[in-house]
C-alpha cells in the first residue's frame, strides 16, 4: 500500500505519470522519436506501431490503410516523413522471378546499421522478441515464391477534382438604363463598367427614369465632381443613385371629360349635354310658354 504524505506539495498542473513495469508484450521507444519536434503525430504513432510488429509483417500502404482510419494519402505521407528522418528505409529489390519488390527496414534509432537496442546504453527492460536471427537454423530457405505483399506499392493518386460546369455567359441588359451607363465612359474613361456592374446598376437608373428624370440630368449627376483617385467607380455610382434619388412625380388629377355634342330637337343647333334634348335657348322658351 502506498504511503501518502500530506505535507508533500500537490502538482499545480501538467501530466501525472502512473507507470507500471511491463514484463511482456512491450516495445522500447526512444524519446528522440516520441518527442520528435519535426514529425507529425501520425508519423510518430505509425513509427511506434511499425516497431511493435513482428518481423515479416506486411506494412504496405494498403494494409496500413485497412488497419487504421487514416487514408492511403496521409499514411503514404507519414511513411515518407519517417524515411526522410531515418526511421524507415525502403528499397526496390529484384526477386528471382524478375519481379521488383519493396523491402522495408524499420530503425528504432536513425543511423543504426540494423534494428537493435540503443548503442548508447543498455535497455532498461529486455526485449521479449529478442534480436532477429540472421539465418534460419533449420537450413537454407528454398527459393522464395512471389509474395503479393512484396509487390511494388504504387503511390496513391489523389482523385482529380470534378471540373465545374462552365458558368453561363452574362448577358448585357437592354434598354435606356444600360445605354446610359455604357455611355458614362465617354464623359470619363475611368467610368468603364463591366457587364456585371451594368446589370447591378441598371435597376437604379430605371427608378430615376420612372420618376421623370431626364437621361442627361442623370448622366450629369453621376459624372459631376468625381474624386481624383477613383478606385471603385461602380460603388460610387451605386451610392449616388441611392443617395441622390429624386422624389416621385406628383400625382396629376385629370380634368373631367367634356359632355358630348348633341343636336337640339327644336332648332337643330349643336350643343354639349350629357343626354339628347333641347338646347338652352329652346329649353328656356319652352319653360316660358308652359308658365
Amino acid at each position: 500500500m502506498d504511503t501518502q504524505h500530506p505535507s508533500a506539495p500537490a502538482p499545480r498542473g501538467g501530466v501525472i505519470h502512473v507507470n507500471v513495469k511491463h514484463t511482456s508484450c512491450f516495445v522500447v521507444i526512444g524519446n528522440h522519436l516520441a518527442q520528435h519536434e519535426e514529425l507529425s503525430l501520425l508519423a510518430i504513432g505509425l513509427a511506434v506501431h511499425i516497431q511493435s510488429l513482428p518481423a515479416g509483417t506486411c506494412i504496405s500502404i494498403r494494409s496500413l490503410a485497412e488497419r487504421f482510419p487514416e487514408g492511403e494519402i496521409r499514411i503514404a505521407a507519414a511513411l515518407r516523413d519517417l524515411e526522410a528522418y531515418g526511421y524507415l528505409a525502403r528499397t526496390l529489390e529484384r526477386l528471382p522471378g524478375g519481379r521488383m519488390a519493396t523491402r522495408t527496414v524499420s530503425y528504432n534509432r536513425p543511423g543504426a546499421s540494423e534494428p537493435g537496442p540503443d548503442p548508447d546504453g543498455p535497455n532498461p527492460e529486455p526485449d521479449p522478441k529478442g534480436p532477429e536471427p540472421e539465418a534460419d537454423p533449420k537450413g537454407p530457405e528454398p527459393e522464395p515464391e512471389p509474395d503479393p505483399d512484396l509487390e511494388p506499392e504504387p503511390e496513391p493518386r489523389a482523385e482529380p477534382a470534378p471540373v465545374p460546369p462552365p458558368a453561363p455567359p452574362i448577358r448585357l441588359p437592354d434598354g435606356p438604363a444600360a445605354d446610359l451607363l455604357l455611355g458614362l465612359r465617354a464623359h470619363d474613361p475611368r467610368l468603364l463598367l463591366s457587364v456585371r456592374d451594368v446589370q447591378r446598376l441598371a435597376p437604379g437608373v430605371d427608378t430615376w427614369l420612372a420618376r421623370g428624370a431626364h437621361p442627361e440630368a442623370i448622366s450629369r449627376t453621376l459624372t459631376a465632381c468625381l474624386p481624383d483617385h477613383l478606385k471603385y467607380p461602380a460603388g460610387l455610382l451605386a451610392h449616388r443613385l441611392t443617395a441622390l434619388l429624386p422624389p416621385p412625380l406628383p400625382i396629376q388629377v385629370k380634368p373631367p371629360a367634356p359632355d358630348p355634342m348633341q343636336t337640339c330637337e327644336d332648332c337643330d343647333r349643336a350643343f354639349r349635354a350629357p343626354e339628347p334634348g333641347r338646347c338652352r335657348d329652346c329649353g328656356t322658351s319652352a319653360e316660358k310658354l308652359a308658365a
